[in-house]
């Protein structure tokens, strides 16, 4: 029973690994670095100010999905985030994850 545990343990955090590497793949990628920085705000908020922002927002996900489909402004400030029309929902999806994980 304990190793049945373990081995579902070993491969729930190997996919959550696997899931940020693709996360901060798509990052790179989509084009986002040219406005967003994790650490920093750039032109558009810091990926961990936007975690801290949504932190316990159980619906942020979609939220923030939406948000990135669709673009928007005003909640960071005068600069507004244009519609990304290009990446696909799947995409969207694990790049707001990951920007959600950041700490």
């Amino acid at each position: 029973m304990k190793l049945h545990y373990l081995v579902a343990l070993t491969a729930a955090l190997s996919f959550s690994a696997h899931a940020a590497d693709e996360g901060e793949a798509l990052y790179k990628k989509s084009g986002c670095a040219a406005c967003h920085t994790v650490a920093k705000k750039l032109v558009g908020p810091a990926y961990k100010d936007v975690a801290a922002k949504y932190k316990g927002d159980k619906d942020a996900q979609a939220k923030l999905e939406k948000k990135v489909r669709a673009g928007g402004g005003g909640v960071w400030g005068a600069m507004a985030m244009p519609p990304q029309k290009t990446p696909s929902d799947a995409d969207i999806s694990t790049l707001v994850k990951w920007v959600l994980s950041q700490k």
